[in-house]
């Protein structure tokens, strides 16, 4: 056969796969919409079965079901998200001199919970529920025994700028997953034929790193979803990103940014640079790549990354960003 007939052969197959790749994102999708919609109703209403029976199964008026509903969700232990709240954090985050104006404590005590109330046990079916019901508990165990826990206002603007820009650039938009951040990385994925971008958010992350292993079924990414959702609800941004900040790995065994801080460049997170927060932020994505212990370079060029997100954020201008380029950078273990 010449090589031109195998060539012809070959092009219904890649039509085939693409199509069939097409379909999976479609799939994927309508099975995100249809969980997020399901456990919004959840977490708004105890009982969203009814909801939708009343709302689509009924004769009842519409306007009479959005009463009750309303209702029922003032009555309701949840808090509800207040959209001005995130207009307020959007500004926030856009603010070249954020500072928090959320009250804080001064330790990780601000989590705590009646110590009277029993460990949660997540390796069951209904463990993992309690778990996603009473987040902020499920929270507190993980997090009390972490040494070196900074509030929000002990770590510098420019890691949390730089964190927010390339981590999650919408994260004061969206209620802990971002539909259009998954649809793109699936596009983008697809047409790779290769996991290429990400789209987790750093709510996700957060609940990931906390509760949940690395392993990459339907199933995980499903219990990542309602964590997710159930973070948002019962946390504020300014929270989630305290708790991931303290949390998350960046290479060479260094978990939080105080250890990070300390442990790359041998000064607290308050001293940090913009050059030294803009390299920290670039860890959190490969951090055992990433390390400047482990390959500088490497570090350097995730480094520039960080700062063009920033620059592309309208936080830092032009002249800011060149300076934070090209600055020294010294490792605490040269």
């Amino acid at each position: 056969m010449s090589n031109e007939n195998r060539k012809e052969n070959k092009k219904p197959r890649r039509s085939f796969s693409v199509i069939f790749r097409i379909l999976q994102l479609g799939l994927a999708l309508l099975f995100v919409f249809f969980m997020s919609f399901f456990i919004t109703l959840t977490i708004k209403t105890s009982h969203p079965i009814d909801f939708i029976k009343a709302a689509y199964f009924s004769n009842e008026s519409t306007d009479k079901i959005i009463d009750d509903y309303e209702k029922e969700k003032k009555s309701s232990s949840h808090s509800t998200k207040n959209i001005t709240d995130n207009i307020e954090s959007k500004e926030k985050y856009e603010n070249k001199d954020y500072k928090s104006t959320d009250k804080t404590e001064d330790s990780k005590d601000k989590f705590k919970i009646d110590s009277s109330a029993k460990k949660i046990d997540a390796s069951t079916l209904s463990g993992k529920i309690e778990r996603a019901q009473n987040i902020r508990q499920a929270v507190n165990e993980k997090i009390q025994s972490r040494e070196h826990y900074l509030t929000l206002d002990e770590i510098p603007s420019s890691l949390k700028q730089a964190i927010v820009a390339v981590e999650d650039s919408r994260f004061y938009k969206h209620d802990g997953f971002d539909l259009s951040s998954i649809a793109r990385a699936t596009v983008v994925n697809v047409e790779a034929g290769q996991i290429e971008e990400g789209a987790s958010t750093i709510t996700q992350q957060l609940v990931k790193n906390l509760f949940l292993s690395q392993e990459q079924s339907f199933t995980r990414k499903a219990e990542e979803l309602i964590l997710s959702i159930s973070m948002e609800r019962n946390f504020t941004k300014d929270e989630i990103l305290e708790l991931y900040l303290n949390t998350i790995y960046f290479g060479s065994s260094f978990y939080g940014v105080y250890d990070a801080a300390v442990g790359y460049f041998g000064v607290e997170p308050k001293d940090l640079t913009l050059a030294e927060s803009a390299m920290l932020a670039g860890l959190p994505n490969a951090p055992s790549l990433y390390s400047p212990y482990v390959d500088f370079m490497l570090a350097k060029k995730r480094q520039l990354i960080v700062i063009d997100a920033m620059v592309k954020a309208n936080i830092l201008t032009d002249r800011e960003a060149e300076k934070a380029r090209i600055e020294t950078i010294t490792l605490a273990q040269d």
